[in-house]
């Protein structure tokens, strides 16, 4: 780190955790949230109501349709903590989601799974 930035963190490692981020709470107001969701903003767009700078800039990202995953891989945030942030922001009105398209495919993936565990043993 560099810059003014430098006394929020010790040893790359941010003083503020991430339980201060979501304010103590683990789990958010919308829990049909996972990595997986896509998330944009909502149109026509409200007016935010948080000024914490996460808030800010998950809005920023959600510009074009993004992932969880993706808003958390960009903010270097927690999934968990994302996904509490990312909830907020759909409960006031500001985003919009999607959840994952479900492909009816889970019993062919688990016999691959099966399949490949099969083979690890053999080995």
């Amino acid at each position: 780190m560099s810059g003014d930035d430098d006394h929020w963190f010790v040893d790359d490692s941010p003083l503020v955790r991430p339980y201060a981020v979501t304010r103590g709470r683990t789990s958010g107001a919308d829990r049909d949230v996972d990595m997986l969701t896509t998330v944009a903003i909502a149109r026509p767009s409200r007016r935010l109501r948080r000024t914490e700078p996460e808030y800010l800039a998950i809005i920023e990202l959600c510009n074009t349709p993004v992932t969880v995953a993706e808003v958390s891989a960009t903010l270097k945030l927690p999934l968990a903590v994302t996904r509490i942030l990312i909830g907020d922001l759909i409960a006031e009105g500001n985003l919009i989601f999607r959840p994952p398209a479900d492909t009816g495919n889970a019993s062919k993936e688990l016999n691959v799974l099966r399949a490949v565990l099969d083979g690890i043993r053999n080995l």
